[in-house]
């Protein structure tokens, strides 16, 4: 049998999972803070008896698009922009730490701050708590002032976010979308970044360029398909060749 079927294959097999990708940063293209993924292929030679005569498609990188998005004004006094670059520390289910930009926070159940996918959003000492009937007022360093909806007005300090700056390369994106250290561990806070409060951030998908990706690499497919019927026809024919010659 003709080796083509195994450059095919891989070829095929990579083009669908790069399909996959494109189709997840349009099911995210209105999501709030997401960055897009970036999926890179490379061809590899495959050496042995003879010269190396094939090249097999691999995964070259899986990374991601860390440009920011469209700050979108709501005026709601739970939504936060980080403004450049930076993130939201929030608790993962597991303890640890994870780093988002999606700012469309909420007071979950025990009044504690949450993020839209329910983490806990971490300050200076911890998960943020929110007293009942406060109205809340979130400065652009992350400090987090309530005010009481009825009575004396007063102002009481809640704590101040933890806003942090790693470096994009030692990100990591977990399969619930919120990044981690590679090494594991905590990024330590860091002052010079800044957020916008009664504002989101949209997703940074373009989704112009990912539709004319996902046909791209569905051309793309087609073809490794085309190659697997053509190596399929070239061994039938050699059978036949080798038939009327015995």
């Amino acid at each position: 049998m003709d080796r083509l079927i195994y450059v095919s294959m891989t070829g095929a097999r990579h083009a669908l999972e790069a399909q996959g990708a494109v189709a997840h940063n349009l099911a995210n293209v209105n999501s709030s803070g997401f960055r897009a993924q970036l999926n890179a292929l490379r061809a590899v030679h495959l050496f042995g008896e003879g010269m190396p005569t094939r090249s097999y498609v691999v995964d070259s990188t899986v990374g991601t698009d860390f440009r920011p998005g469209t700050i979108q004004q709501t005026g709601r006094g739970l939504d936060v922009a980080v403004m450049g670059k930076g993130f939201l520390a929030v608790q993962l289910p597991d303890g640890s730490e994870g780093y988002t930009r999606a700012g469309g926070l909420q007071i979950g159940p025990g009044g504690m701050l949450q993020s839209p996918q329910g983490h806990p959003v971490l300050g200076d000492g911890g998960p943020v708590a929110i007293p009942p009937d406060v109205t809340l007022t979130i400065a652009k360093d992350g400090t987090v002032s309530s005010t009481p909806t009825s009575g004396r007005a007063t102002v009481n300090v809640l704590g101040r976010l933890k806003l942090v700056n790693p470096p994009e390369a030692d990100l990591v994106r977990g399969e619930d979308g919120v990044f981690r250290l590679k090494a594991g561990g905590s990024a330590p806070a860091d002052g010079s970044v800044v957020i916008a409060s009664g504002a989101i951030e949209g997703s940074n998908v373009n989704a112009v360029e990912q539709m004319i990706a996902l046909i791209s690499h569905a051309r793309a497919f087609e073809m490794h398909m085309k190659m697997l019927q053509n190596a399929d026809q070239n061994d039938r024919q050699a059978n036949q060749l080798l038939s009327m010659n015995r």
